[in-house]
């Protein structure tokens, strides 16, 4: 029997006349009467719904579904493709739609197909709807902040480079160009920072050091909001996109096994501090931890710029200390277990 298949369910009424959502949902060969954890996938801009993705999930031994967010099908080019003509509203942002009625703009309309997709895969008998997360990527990223947010059902996030604050990221060029009165209502009804503060699931953040698009300043403004459990993994200068980069780090299938599946957790930040120039972190862990490295900037200005190093750390008893280098202006310390995930610390500005 054929794993994935392609399916339409319908969104919200856009422009007074009801819309179609394309999907692709994906079940695992199972026994009968057994349940599954599930995932929910929302794609990044430029992007669809990714048949390969769900089948990464379902080759874990999750359901999965990956909804499009833009109206779209899956046919054409990266970027370029098909419209439904029973579609929502286009993608990215929706900056250009403020004068619409807020429920026909686009954030309004993908985050009611995830949240619909997430109903439609918690109905399945195959799945366990106690057991489900939704990741996302770029825009996705974006938009599982806010879902994470309306949709206290889910069991875990984990947003990949998206996040909230977006006068702090590349995009605030796209709020300077609207009048002063239209970017303080994006921000007011868009931004992820005034949703986060209402999700209390674990949550994952996976970005890197140079997003050319999510500053790590964002990100830790982002992160801090929520009320549940947090693990980060930024990883120096981790590629932007779709496909590996995005959708197959180690750390989120790990972190989806500890809380879906039972698995053994990524190793968990206890604390860390400065004395002078040295630094330090205390972990707990379940599995081994033979590296750690202090990464640190000594550059100021766009976060996407600084150049950032790494040194090794030295295990002193439950901690890894180092020295920071004369002229650091930022750092943090990355963990690595005997998996190669990777887990951080928090960035601190000097």
């Amino acid at each position: 029997m054929e794993r994935v298949k392609a399916i339409s369910y319908e969104g919200l009424p856009f422009r007074g006349k009801p819309t179609r959502v394309f999907a692709w949902l994906g079940i695992p060969n199972i026994k009968p009467g057994e349940k599954v954890p599930a995932m929910v996938l929302i794609h990044g801009g430029g992007g669809t719904a990714f048949e390969e993705w769900v089948r990464l999930w379902v080759d874990r031994g999750y359901a999965a579904i990956a909804m499009d967010t833009c109206g779209q099908v899956p046919v054409g080019n990266y970027g370029q493709w098909f419209r439904d003509d029973r579609g929502g509203p286009a993608g990215w942002g929706g900056f250009d739609q403020l004068d619409l009625p807020r429920e026909d703009q686009w954030t309004f309309h993908a985050v009611a197909d995830a949240v619909l997709a997430h109903s439609l895969i918690r109905s399945l008998p195959e799945v366990d709807p106690a057991r489900t997360g939704v990741t996302g990527i770029s825009w996705g990223g974006y938009l599982t902040c806010i879902v994470a947010g309306v949709d206290p059902r889910f069991k875990l996030a984990v947003p990949v480079y998206g996040c909230g604050f977006y006068r702090d990221t590349v995009f605030a060029a796209n709020l300077e160009k609207l009048d002063p009165d239209y970017a303080a209502r994006w921000m007011e009804w868009w931004d992820p920072s005034v949703y986060l503060a209402e999700a209390d699931m674990p949550f994952l953040w996976v970005n890197g050091s140079n997003d050319f698009a999510y500053t790590m300043k964002a990100m830790q403004l982002s992160y801090r909001l929520t009320k549940g459990p947090r693990a980060l993994c930024v990883r120096l200068r981790m590629p932007h996109a779709h496909g590996g980069a995005g959708e197959n780090p180690r750390e989120i299938h790990v972190f989806a096994d500890s809380i879906l599946k039972g698995g053994t957790a990524l190793p968990g930040i206890n604390s860390s501090g400065r004395e002078g120039t040295n630094v330090w972190v205390a972990c707990e862990s379940k599995t081994l931890i033979p590296k750690a490295e202090l990464n640190y900037t000594r550059d100021t200005g766009r976060w996407q710029d600084r150049k950032w190093e790494a040194a090794p750390a030295a295990r002193n008893g439950s901690r890894f200390t180092a020295a920071l280098p004369e002229g650091t202006r930022a750092y943090y310390f990355n963990l690595f277990d005997d998996r190669d995930c990777v887990v951080s610390t928090e960035h601190v500005e000097m």
